[in-house]
């Protein structure tokens, strides 16, 4: 299938589960806001990275899924049935990709400010884990000196070749907080000694960035990985470093349903510059999300009020900084497209007009879309936000106590409907009471006393 084939698929899935959340009440003036995932579109492009690497190397390849991107438990369910194991990198990653039945042996731990209690837990469970520094070398240390592990162990370095258009996706600059910085004075050679002196060090990570890096810049990071582990082999003697962590970090296309680039794109570019690194020598892991996730996940919600200022006509909707924060803070590294449709979930036809979409939350800046070219939109209508599927509706920003929306995975049924499950139930208001202290509300009204002397605490 073609890539213009694949995309137009895409969106006439979305149009027909668009229709049957409107049908079936998933959306609806109580439930005003709701968010649908495409399981079959999950599964084709889990098997489309499988495949994308399976067609230039021979070597094993863990394809770990970076849990940040979309930390729904189902979600890590489904890719862990089509082969993909979890990247975490906080205690509460862990814990989902354990709720998931995700094993340990394909969990890998990176994070840059990991404590003793999360690396004793990762090594007694048998995880992957990569340090971010020789600081956290010197912790491993004594944790290996009180107790063996499986854990397959290694460094992230920095290779410090520069940024993309986002900054602040951007980890392989000359200042990141993120591994070891290669080009620093000194560093390269503390990294070579670190694995001489450690013969249980077997892994090398590294990963440049994601949304606006260039796969070039991408190729260049690894390049660089590359080349310091065929240092440290022919300095040690043997192949210490036996797996190379290539990180994840392929751009999204948000302009349209064309899924480019592909990880087939970047799979050939591996292959054409940095051949070593697919020869065999190296299992490798990858550490891809949002290009997993973001085209298969839309946002729905309700036009509650349309209003002009300035001549210019206002939609106000229900999603916004909640479900979208990074587009409402940063539009022009976030752009999202916004599509129309009318109350029972049909595409809205009609003259298109210059108009903003607008959130529910209380200040100015909450829009997901300004001077957008869409059909004029009236009250009732329904805005669909795609590529919402990584970092958007499963990283609730709980502005205004606005409630987090219900998640739904939808798949095409033989009869040609569609079937919903429910990912993640609708927050609910008694919820959001209970997670703002709702059960202790005089805690403020007692407070405590304190010894003259000790200045402890003391209950009245």
């Amino acid at each position: 299938m073609t890539s213009s084939a694949r995309a137009e698929g895409r969106a006439h899935a979305r149009d027909r589960a668009v229709r049957a959340a409107v049908e079936q009440g998933l959306l609806s003036p109580a439930e005003p806001v709701a968010a649908l995932l495409d399981t079959e579109g999950i599964r084709a492009s889990a098997a489309a990275l499988t495949s994308a690497f399976a067609e230039v190397t021979d070597a094993p390849v863990l394809h770990a899924f970076a849990v940040k991107a979309c930390p729904l438990v189902p979600v890590l369910r489904l890719l862990h049935e089509a082969g993909i194991g979890v990247e975490v990198a906080s205690p509460g990653e862990l814990a989902l990709a354990r709720a998931a039945g995700v094993p340990p042996t394909r969990t890998v731990l990176d994070s840059p400010a990991k404590t003793p209690a999360e690396l004793r837990q990762a090594l007694a469970l048998g995880i992957a884990v990569n340090a971010d520094n020789l600081q956290e070398l010197d912790r491993l240390d004594a944790l290996l000196a009180s107790a063996p592990t499986a854990s397959p162990l290694g460094i992230r370095v920095n290779p410090q070749v520069g940024a993309g258009s986002i900054g602040a996706l951007s980890t392989a600059t000359a200042t990141s907080k993120f591994g070891v910085a290669l080009r620093d004075e000194g560093a390269r050679e503390a990294v070579v000694q670190a694995y001489l002196d450690r013969p249980w060090l077997t892994r090398l990570h590294t990963h440049t960035g994601s949304q606006g890096i260039p796969l070039a810049l991408m190729a260049e990071g690894v390049g660089a990985a590359y080349a310091l582990a065929e240092e440290i082999n022919a300095k040690a003697g043997r192949q210490q470093i036996d797996t190379l962590d290539i990180g994840g970090g392929l751009p999204v296309n948000f302009a349209s349903d064309d899924e480019t680039p592909g990880h087939a794109d970047y799979a050939r570019l591996l292959a054409a510059t940095v051949p070593g690194l697919l020869d065999g020598r190296y299992a490798l892991v990858t550490e891809f999300g949002r290009s997993l996730l973001a085209k298969h996940g839309t946002v729905l919600a309700r036009v509650e009020y349309t209003k002009t200022s300035g001549g210019r006509p206002i939609a106000v909707t229900h999603a916004g900084v909640q479900v979208a924060t990074r587009t409402v803070y940063a539009p022009d590294s976030w752009p999202l497209r916004v599509l129309a449709y009318d109350a029972e979930g049909r595409p809205r036809q009609g003259e298109e007009v210059l108009q903003d979409v607008a959130g529910p939350a209380c200040f100015a800046g909450d829009l997901l879309a300004t001077g957008r070219a869409l059909p004029l939109l009236r009250p009732g209508d329904v805005v669909a936000v795609p590529d919402t599927g990584a970092y958007c509706f499963a990283h609730h920003y709980a502005y205004n106590s606005l409630p987090r929306p219900a998640v739904h995975g939808f798949t095409p049924t033989e009869d040609g409907g569609i079937a919903f499950a429910t990912v993640r139930r609708a927050q609910t208001l008694d919820q959001i009471v209970a997670e703002s202290g709702g059960d202790r509300p005089d805690a403020l009204l007692r407070q405590p006393l304190r010894e003259p002397s000790s200045g402890a605490p003391m209950e009245p």
